[in-house]
């Protein structure tokens, strides 16, 4: 028996013809899925890139107790399980996130790997001499330089992958496949070819620019948020991104005649999936990162052939999640899940149980907590804007890109083991980076996907409301989260609807000075407003809510009070800011 994981970043499910999609074709897609079980309702867990692939390994959520991090000492790598009981493991990647920082302790779990270099500013070709673009506004300057220096360093790197079989994707599936040939005949094997693409930038080749009269203005990386025309032109956009998803597509097809020609699909189990979706325009977002988790990115495509259900295919409505991936993978080569692995092995569903789990909770650290059966999702905020605490529990101190630093460090307490921690306490660290900006400001919001799948029209269903907050501190026991998420959260205070009714109320109760004297044309600009607020100190909150008493502000007078109140040096950290809470309400 072997098994092969066919893994993508960044795929957005409804562009898939399998999933409905009209926009574009992909009948490599189409074909992939006539080989397997389709599934309909397949949940991201831990978000984003790096946190999903230690729930890939581990098969437990970790955004509770963990930013973007490495597979931690007392971690169970499915991977690693299957080398020990007789599993040659073998990875093929060019996901550059596994060698830097906050993700090295991945790839050496595997028997062997393979790492193709190049994409996306990896730290590749050397040039000295290199010049720095200009970035959309962010609130960081040192988020800022890094990235310049990763778009700059993407830029050299492109020049060494103009033909079509330098491709980081060409070449990833060219050894993934010399994989199989070479092994075909071999007993026992698991497989990992993973790609960066369709992950951004959205780079192609020429035969696929012509296909899809692309232009040489884009570079492939798109904005958050779209302000003015030269932030970037959303057709434009996603006309790159399907340029990229048809060229997975075409790579796909390939993969498809080595299973075919050593007829494969007897005895060699196939995941097709990824780490999580990506926004494309919808809800005004672009990419991923700091929104909210509508659906765009949080139900993402996946699909599995198992030989041993050779007559299992088509969709299923079975709610399923990342972290059943390595539980399934183990349970077919009959290696024993450990304790700590709450994922299950969807074996059940391929004999046709459409059962599975009941809830699918997922979210990025430190930002909203979510949960859906299927149908209804919950989308939940904290209840208080205080990030001070919010702790990392981690035995491998790096962040994505650098190690924590003195500063952060000079802060670090003992904690006592957690259950899954296997009797070792943790470094218990206040978080200095905040994956979600003002997530507190998101407010909560309830969608019933059979009424509204593109999820535009949040309901008001205190009662409602009220169950899913209840599955939600039930579920923080389960996964033993950390008591201050329980409280970040507010749910040990909501048990009734009408508990519901006040949390409402409570809300806005900080901010009562700004809202009794000061009117706004629209919610939006009061949260933007709100940042501006929150940016001064007291004495300066009370002298700016006296000058604007009485008026209505509206984005013209806001960005004149920016002006006014904040120095240059912060301006466009704040400008950027207030333009995210004009997208997020």
């Amino acid at each position: 028996m072997r098994a092969i994981l066919l893994m993508f970043d960044s795929l957005n499910r409804r562009l898939l013809e399998p999933y409905g999609s009209i926009e574009t074709q992909t009948p490599n897609f189409k074909r992939l899925a006539d080989h397997c079980v389709t599934f309909d309702r397949f949940y991201v867990g831990s978000m984003p890139c790096i946190p999903a692939r230690r729930e890939l390994h581990t098969g437990r959520p970790n955004f509770l107790h963990r930013s973007w991090g490495p597979l931690e000492p007392f971690d169970d790598s499915m991977p690693e399980l299957l080398k020990k009981h007789g599993v040659y493991t073998h990875l093929v990647t060019d996901h550059k996130h596994y060698w830097r920082d906050g993700g090295a302790t991945y790839h050496n779990r595997y028997s062997t790997y393979e790492f193709i270099r190049g994409q996306a500013g990896d730290l590749w070709i050397p040039q000295v001499d290199k010049p720095l673009p200009k970035i959309h506004v962010m609130d960081d300057p040192e988020r800022v330089e890094r990235r310049r220096i990763s778009r700059a360093q993407d830029r050299v790197n492109r020049t060494y992958l103009e033909a079509h079989h330098t491709q980081s994707l060409i070449q990833t599936f060219d050894q993934g496949l010399d994989f199989i040939e070479r092994n075909q005949h071999a007993d026992r094997w698991f497989l990992q070819i993973e790609c960066f693409d369709p992950h951004e930038p959205y780079f192609v080749q020429e035969a696929y620019r012509r296909q899809f009269h692309l232009s040489d203005e884009f570079d492939g990386w798109a904005p958050l948020i779209i302000r003015s025309p030269e932030d970037g032109d959303p057709q434009t956009i996603r006309d790159h991104y399907k340029a990229l998803l048809a060229m997975v597509d075409d790579q796909i097809g390939r993969f498809l005649e080595v299973m075919d020609r050593y007829d494969l699909w007897k005895d060699t189990m196939l995941i097709v999936n990824t780490d999580h979706g990506c926004f494309l325009g919808e809800h005004d977002w672009w990419y991923m990162g700091v929104m909210p988790l509508y659906n765009e990115m949080a139900n993402i495509p996946f699909f599995i052939h198992d030989p041993r259900y050779p007559t299992a295919k088509g969709h299923t409505p079975a709610l399923a999640q990342n972290i059943d991936v390595p539980a399934t993978l183990l349970e077919f080569f009959g290696v024993e899940k450990p304790t700590d692995m709450m994922g299950e092995s969807l074996s059940p569903v391929l004999q046709g149980n459409p059962h599975h789990r009941d809830r699918a909770f997922f979210g990025y650290f430190g930002g909203d907590l979510n949960v859906t059966d299927g149908r209804w999702v919950y989308m939940r905020s904290p209840v208080t804007k205080d990030y001070d605490h919010v702790y990392e529990y981690t035995l491998m101190p790096t962040h994505i890109n650098q190690r924590f630093g003195v500063r952060e460090l000079k802060n670090t307490q003992l904690q006592a083991p957690f259950r899954f921690t296997k009797g070792c306490p943790v470094l218990k660290i206040p978080a200095v980076e905040e994956p979600q900006p003002n997530a507190h400001r998101y407010q909560h919001r309830l969608f019933d996907l059979d009424m509204d799948p593109h999820q535009l029209t949040p309901l008001d269903d205190p009662i409602k409301e009220a169950q899913c907050c209840r599955e939600m501190e039930a579920y923080l026991r389960r996964v033993d989260a950390p008591p201050e998420v329980h409280r970040r959260f507010g749910l040990d205070r909501i048990h009734t609807a009408h508990d519901v009714l006040i949390n409402r109320e409570d809300h806005y109760a900080a901010y009562r000075s700004v809202t009794d004297h000061v009117r706004f044309t629209h919610r939006r600009e009061l949260e933007a407003f709100l940042v501006l607020y929150r940016y001064l100190d007291a004495t300066a909150q009370a002298s700016l809510v006296d000058q604007v008493a009485s008026q209505t502000l509206s984005a013209v007078s806001l960005d004149q009070l920016v002006d006014q109140w904040v120095d240059p040096v912060h301006r466009p950290g704040i400008r950027y800011q207030m333009d995210l809470m004009r997208h997020i309400t």
